[in-house]
């Protein structure tokens, strides 16, 4: 693949203004989507390949949450799209304002290997309805779905406007050697500083998606049948391998021998079993070998069982975990659940305050000022009261990361803003201009200026 002229060709189709109009975005989503549907068997089968994923799973965390973010900007493209009208100032009047949006221009999407279809698709999605040209460089992990998804866009859209890049780290290494306009990341927190470091050669603005240990904070005015079934649908949903999931349990000291016995209870029940259509497996040996170092069997409740040959690991939970633990150092991305217990909830807050800003947090509370403290003095890209990762399905809420989990949002308004740059145009007429601004300058007019200014 000759990439410098694949870069070279999308900026000049961008410089043609074709993208620029509306009919054409639309047009381009319109195909995508029915592409999609059409191949929704192809695609369900190459995931399940790469790891297990069901058709349930496949169509409720991958293409179903992208026909709705595409029919989104299908219905809301054209006010997305438009000059919007903004006050003037005293000083700048006879005279009207307007922000345009308008796209970068050439972009790449750096995809995730977890969600693969909609952690490629989902910003380019994006890209496309603000009018860029997009390269997109899926993960190369689950190989299946890379290859499809080149197949499928590579044959149907012409290079210069959208086009998949095959490929591992050389070939991404390339890409980021390129001057783009705009590059979109998802990954982990050390790759993305490297992205980060390669478009800040070009001054190229990034958004990086990263991840991080998202904290579950339960207190005794939880109802725990509620937290329980919640927390185990998205601790284990692709089997922990979600970069919003559940990553350790911050539990009241007073209910947690209740809280415990009611997961392990949910757990079984649940029946993630090797093999089960809801239960996937881990990606490959790395990850595999990774998490099973995680598990210290001196603090297995639940679980531990693991086989390399299939990449199976069973839901896994650990208790009288310290923060110097071994899980505790680093994202989990596993279906591991250390439980750590807390005696007031200040210290449940602070013990989190002390760690990196995770991507998301979540509480399970029914006391208004838990709350309330929740959502003022803790810091993470979003979240849940009484639920977790669902956040993530409504197209009104940006979604995004702060200071280590991220830089930036996406999804719905916030997809299609993360692609555009805000210009800023100032309307003058010709006529009933006062001469204040022009030299020579004295008193009246320095007293008019901080009038106006002031």
């Amino acid at each position: 693949m000759d990439i410098p002229n694949l870069i070279s060709r999308q900026r000049q189709f961008f410089k043609s203004h074709v993208t620029l109009a509306i009919s054409y975005r639309k047009n381009a989503l319109h195909k995508l989507k029915a592409l999609l549907q059409s191949q929704e068997e192809h695609l369900q089968k190459a995931i399940y390949t790469d790891f297990g994923k069901s058709a349930f799973d496949s169509y409720a965390t991958e293409l179903g949450i992208l026909y709705k973010e595409i029919d989104f900007y299908l219905r809301k493209i054209d006010g997305l799209s438009a000059p919007q009208r903004v006050k003037t100032n005293l000083a700048n009047l006879p005279g009207s304002s307007y922000i345009y949006p308008e796209p970068y221009g050439c972009t790449l999407v750096i995809g995730a290997w977890n969600y693969p279809y909609q952690l490629s698709f989902g910003p380019a999605i994006a890209a496309i309805a603000a009018g860029n040209t997009c390269v997109i460089k899926p993960s190369e992990l689950p190989k299946n779905t890379m290859m499809l998804m080149a197949d499928l866009i590579n044959k149907n859209f012409p290079s210069e406007f959208l086009h998949v890049v095959v490929g591992g780290v050389e070939e991404t290494t390339l890409l980021l050697k390129e001057k783009f306009d705009k590059i979109f990341f998802t990954g982990s927190t050390r790759v993305g500083k490297i992205v980060y470091e390669a478009a800040a050669k070009h001054l190229t603005p990034v958004t990086l998606e990263l991840g991080g240990k998202s904290p579950v904070i339960v207190t005794r005015s939880a109802n725990l049948e509620s937290a329980v079934k919640r927390i185990v649908w998205g601790k284990f949903l692709n089997c922990g391998q979600t970069c919003i999931a559940p990553d350790y349990i911050l539990v009241e000291e007073k209910i947690k021998a209740q809280f415990v016995d009611l997961l392990l209870k949910k757990i079984q029940s649940s029946n993630y079993t090797e093999g089960a259509s809801h239960y996937t497996r881990i990606i490959n040996e790395r990850n595999f070998d990774r998490l099973v170092k995680m598990i210290d069997h001196k603090k297995v409740i639940f679980g531990g069982d693991f086989k390399k040959e299939t990449l199976h690991i069973s839901p896994t939970v650990m208790t009288d975990i310290s923060w110097d633990d071994l899980v505790m150092q680093d994202e989990i991305f596993g279906p591991i659940l250390p439980i750590i217990s807390f005696k007031t909830y200040d210290e449940a807050i602070q013990a989190i305050l002390e760690k990196e800003k995770p991507l998301s947090a979540y509480l399970f509370s029914e006391d208004d000022k838990e709350k309330a403290q929740f959502t003022q003095e803790l810091s993470f890209g979003g979240g849940c009261i009484n639920d977790v990762i669902i956040h993530i399905a409504n197209e009104h809420l940006p979604f995004g990361g702060v200071g280590g989990s991220g830089i930036g949002s996406y999804h719905g308004k916030y997809g299609f803003d993360c692609f555009s740059h805000s210009k800023s145009i100032l309307k003058k007429p010709t006529w009933g201009e006062p001469s204040l601004k022009y030299p020579p300058y004295n008193s009246s007019k320095l007293a008019w200026i901080k009038r106006l200014l002031g």
